[in-house]
């Protein structure tokens, strides 16, 4: 489904309903009518007006969102703004000196929106915010279609949309999932695990990590099977890793390189990595953090694109809560 040509068919498709309406009021008196019979008649466009605002409304927004030109908290606290003025413009100004029943159908809409979508601001940027896994990068740990809810205050209070964190809670630790703004494009959401915090000498040669010199440990699981891969992709190898005293479990494959040199972009403070054939060493600077996806042979992840940085993070993830395809994943915790 293109969402984008429904979106702007369904704009156009309003638009009109509500330009039309703007023509009329739906308040003039029948012959012989009461002053009560007055006040209640709809406007001939009643009925319409109220599926044109809303869609009209959600149509625009998802445009803002579909189209990155605001990202979706920016447009949640818009869609928060505009409701709430117009619900309390109308009723400290207009509602007053209106003489007749008529309320206009967007004052009854921004009404009955204003508080949902304020509820939902504040959940979703002070503590939980649901994503939708896009990709293969963080398999077998997340499969694609899972949806996962993110621990927004896990990292500490942070103001919505600037991201400017308010009080420290605590910081990301090696192991776990995070959600992050990609650092070339802070638009973009990607979820990898943290593999260095600030300070940390990262080293991955011939696919064997090692932290400050010490060798993550690695356990071998066998082959992958039952995971959805790509033809071709299949004969990946299971290990389990192990950061103090968390585990997950990676899948390596063994005719791919550990990095391609080539997809190496430029990006701040690249001095801090060296790169070979046979992989990388990067020293996390402060105030930054080393992501590689559980996938690592198929993650674009912190090797070609550089560090994090702290103003970047979005949350950790904690648990899916839906996979329409695999519901027996429903609640699983995410380690």
């Amino acid at each position: 489904m293109n969402w984008e040509i429904l979106g702007w068919l369904a704009l156009s498709a309003s638009g009109l309903l509500i330009a039309a309406g703007l023509l009329t009021c739906g308040n003039a008196a029948s012959p012989g009518g009461t002053p009560s019979a007055i006040g209640a008649r709809q406007h001939p466009l009643q009925g319409w007006l109220e599926i044109a605002w809303p869609v009209f409304f959600i149509a625009a927004l998802g445009m803002l969102a579909l189209k990155e030109v605001m990202e979706f908290a920016a447009v949640l606290l818009l869609a928060a703004t505009l409701t709430g003025m117009i619900w309390g413009l109308d009723a400290a100004v207009f509602r007053p000196r209106r003489v007749t029943a008529c309320e206009p159908v967007v004052v009854d809409m921004a009404r009955s929106f204003f508080p949902v979508i304020l509820v939902v601001f504040f959940l979703r940027s002070f503590l939980y915010e649901p994503f939708r896994i896009p990709s293969e990068s963080m398999l077998p740990t997340l499969q694609v279609g899972d949806f996962i809810l993110v621990n927004k205050f896990a990292y500490g209070i942070r103001l919505p949309v600037i991201n400017r964190p308010v009080t420290a809670v605590g910081a990301p630790q090696r192991g776990d999932v995070m959600v992050f703004r990609l650092p070339e494009n802070p638009s973009k959401d990607l979820i990898k695990r943290v593999v260095g915090v600030p300070g940390d000498r990262i080293a991955y040669v011939r696919k064997h990590l090692t932290i400050n010199g010490e060798p993550v440990a690695l356990e071998s699981l066998g082959t992958a099977t039952g995971i959805d891969m790509p033809p071709g992709m299949r004969r990946a190898g299971l290990y389990r890793e192990k950061f103090a005293e968390t585990a997950h479990t990676i899948m390596v494959y063994p005719d791919v390189p550990g990095v391609n040199p080539a997809g190496v972009r430029q990006f701040p403070q690249r001095d801090h990595c060296t790169y070979d054939r046979d992989g990388f060493v990067c020293t996390v600077p402060a105030g930054h953090y080393f992501m590689m996806g559980d996938n690592r042979d198929n993650s674009d992840d912190s090797r070609y694109w550089g560090f994090v940085p702290d103003r970047n993070i979005v949350g950790k993830a904690v648990s899916i809560w839906m996979n329409f395809g695999s519901l027996k994943r429903m609640g699983t915790s995410i380690n």
